[in-house]
């Protein structure tokens, strides 16, 4: 096998550790006395919904309610699918945020309320709090999208703009709730993934402000008026760690960046690569972890040290890209494209970042692949790789060598995978 396709085939052994209809059946519950509700948000929304209704007792009561991104929905029977928009929320969010808000405070105590939530749940779940418009909460999400603040700071301000995440949606019920997760943030935290709608939430109003002040958020006035009414008392604060609510409340982890790492780790080892897991939580500015790597890749490949090739470099996590052009590089392809500067061509290193959910950035890609030859065809299609990089265009720069990854919707999402082949 070539090594282009070696590496593209090990990123769909990682998306396939997190299939909804593989991981998700094991954990679904008994049915409960009374009526079992189901409620979801995220881009894996559509496939967990699918999974549960393949898996859940014919004679027992069951319906819902989930909301997934544009073109990620599937045809359901028995829970309603709503499409809605990511990564900055809309209107149709909102409005079925607003539903399931309303249909989970209608449960009993011998209900069950079962929660499906993954990556892309803070903007498809949209619910701003009184006094928030969703102009306010579209422009102050682009401008945290935009200021290349980690996600958990980005959801920690989220929360407390929402009625229905950091713990919220939990303490409107009365039932038993249990969430299944599948986890697109490092660290894998139920209060940062989707924003936590079920979760104990420990930030504060004044984190929040923090958070907006560290990165020059220019936040529109109704949400720091918001944020500051918070911050001084004079609204509730989110339910914390410790509230006997979720006595009856269980977050379960149930997909990682881990286990897709493992198993792509698995598939390299089977064809006689070795596989060298750097870590599923890797943080940083795409373009400068990048460097890192490239580093690491070049003592490999010229001195057969800390390790002897052929072996695979793999990670997981979020990078973030600080935007200064405009460009339509996503944080993959930006970081090929600095691994590429950094590496100059150097014979036998090859490479693949992708996100699992199918989309790097806003574009239709996955990611891109990386040759040892690239820069040079680049330079030959007159195409300046510093110059794209600088305007984060790592898309342009791979669309124009034809080495895009594109998988169209994965419909999950456990963040991104990377890995480094050195022959």
């Amino acid at each position: 096998m070539d090594s282009r396709a070696l590496l593209i085939e090990s990123f769909h052994a990682a998306v396939g550790a997190a299939d909804a209809q593989q991981i998700l059946p094991p954990h679904l519950p008994q049915p409960p006395r009374g009526k079992t509700l189901v409620v979801g948000a995220g881009k894996a929304a559509a496939a967990m919904a699918l999974a549960v209704e393949q898996h859940w007792p014919s004679a027992a009561p069951l319906d819902g309610l989930a909301i997934t991104r544009y073109r990620h929905g599937l045809l359901t029977n028995r829970i309603k699918v709503i499409e809605a928009g990511h990564p900055v929320p809309d209107e149709s969010g909102e409005k079925a945020a607003q539903e399931i808000l309303r249909r989970t405070k209608t449960l009993g105590a011998n209900d069950l309320l079962l929660a499906l939530v993954s990556g892309g749940g803070s903007s498809l779940l949209s619910l701003p709090v009184e006094g928030i418009g969703m102009d306010e909460l579209k422009a102050t999400t682009k401008e945290l999208l935009r200021c290349g603040a980690p996600i958990q700071d980005m959801n920690t301000v989220r929360k407390h703009l929402s009625a229905i995440q950091g713990g919220r949606l939990a303490a409107a019920c009365k039932a038993r709730v249990l969430a299944l997760i599948i986890s697109d943030v490092t660290g894998d935290d139920p209060t940062h993934i989707g924003s936590g709608p079920c979760a104990p939430d420990p930030s504060t109003y004044q984190d929040a402000l923090d958070i907006i002040a560290r990165y020059g958020v220019k936040a529109p006035p109704p949400v720091r008026a918001h944020l500051q009414r918070g911050a001084r008392g004079e609204i509730a604060e989110t339910p914390k760690p410790g509230d006997k609510l979720f006595q009856r409340v269980e977050n379960r982890v149930i997909a990682t960046a881990q286990g897709a790492l493992q198993a792509a780790a698995a598939y390299f080892r089977a064809r006689g690569v070795t596989p060298l897991v750097l870590g599923d939580s890797v943080t940083g500015e795409a373009s400068e972890v990048a460097k890192v790597y490239a580093a690491l890749a070049r003592q490999i490949r010229r001195h057969g040290e800390p390790f002897k090739p052929p072996l695979a470099l793999i990670s997981g996590g979020e990078c973030t890209v600080t935007v200064r052009g405009n460009g339509r590089g996503g944080r993959c392809s930006e970081f090929l494209l600095s691994l590429a500067l950094e590496l100059d061509g150097m014979p036998d290193i090859h490479a693949l970042a992708c996100d699992t959910d199918g989309i790097d950035g806003s574009e239709d890609n996955a990611g891109a692949v990386l040759a040892p030859d690239s820069l040079a065809r680049a330079a030959a299609a007159g195409i300046s790789a510093k110059k794209l990089l600088a305007n984060n265009d790592g898309y342009g720069f791979f669309e124009v060598l034809n080495d895009l990854v594109v998988t169209g919707p994965t419909r999950t999402n456990v963040n991104d995978f990377r890995a480094i082949l050195v022959l």
